[in-house]
């Protein structure tokens, strides 16, 4: 869909605008009466919500590199349909394929846009492509529901539409805006097994009731569908992130080290920035019956301290 018709059949005046940058990426520029927003048609990727009386909530790099196929860091990429490298399974033995899955570099097609009282609703979708057929998905179907407002709702539903299981994992990659990670405190995952990554991908349970980065922490978080909290003493606010139908949580901060190794990130990108992704993945992948659809949905608010 083009820009044209787009802005015939979408646009909102003073609430729905659409732009296109100069490597072609349409994005949706969002005014909503309680907040601001910015959404990019590639990879149906959320850049910038701030709700108003607050400061922006996610996290973009400055190095983010915006053309046709290359993710773009920070905000809330959506994984499908699989995390991190494609591995093999009981169900497949293939490894290629793109980090976190194709999702996030598919153009998605907005399929309506509406303003209910304060809020502004979207829905984009995505069918499969040439690329998603060549690593075998060629039976699905995607939907993201967007509610923007004081608070901020993102629901990701998967559709099998073939006649065998289809087996994926998923994930919003939501990256928060911090203001030193050393001082944010995270709570809601006391007594929780996980997987630490960077320690040889130990299982572990957290024991402490609070989680402080120390260095580089990559931790999914197994069985769990409870709601996690941010409190940011430099910013003076918390955010929570509660969640549906997801039963994998993500804790991710690259830390100094492995920062100066990501060229779209930068080396202090990692001080200024805290993930808490609302996933199933590892243990939690989902197995989906031919004809049944499945429903993730995160949903984001914030507070002052």
């Amino acid at each position: 869909m083009d820009l044209q018709t787009l802005t015939d059949h979408f646009a909102l005046p003073g609430v729905l605008a659409f732009h296109e940058t100069e490597s072609g990426l349409i994005h949706a520029h969002i005014t909503a009466p309680a907040c601001t927003a910015e959404l990019y048609l590639q990879g149906a990727h959320l850049t910038h919500w701030q709700p108003i009386g607050h400061g922006p909530v996610l996290f973009l790099s400055e190095k983010s590199v915006y053309v046709p196929g290359k993710a773009i860091r920070g905000g809330i990429p959506v994984i499908f349909p699989w995390f991190g490298p494609r591995t093999a399974t009981l169900t497949g033995s293939r490894t290629d394929g793109p980090q976190h899955g194709f999702a996030r570099t598919q153009n998605w097609e907005l399929a309506f846009a509406a303003l209910s009282g304060d809020d502004l609703h979207l829905t984009l979708t995505l069918a499969p492509t040439e690329q998603s057929q060549d690593l075998g998905f060629d039976h699905f179907r995607l939907a993201l529901q967007f509610i923007f407002g004081e608070t901020l709702t993102v629901r990701l539903t998967v559709a099998n539409e073939g006649s065998e299981p289809l087996r994926f994992e998923e994930g919003l990659h939501t990256y928060l805006t911090v203001g030193d990670a050393t001082q944010v405190r995270i709570t809601g995952l006391a007594d929780t097994a996980y997987i630490d990554k960077p320690d040889h991908a130990t299982r572990k349970i957290q024991t402490d009731p609070i989680l402080i980065f120390h260095g580089e922490t990559d931790r999914p978080y197994l069985n769990t569908s409870t709601a996690v909290t941010l409190a940011d003493p430099t910013l003076r606010r918390r955010i929570a992130i509660a969640k549906q139908g997801s039963e994998t949580t993500v804790i991710w901060n690259p830390g100094p080290i492995l920062s100066e190794k990501i060229a779209d990130l930068g080396e202090d990108a990692w001080r200024r920035m805290a993930c808490i992704e609302t996933v199933n993945a590892a243990d939690n992948a989902i197995t989906l019956a031919p004809n049944a659809t499945h429903t993730m949905q995160a949903r984001i608010s914030v507070e002052s301290l």
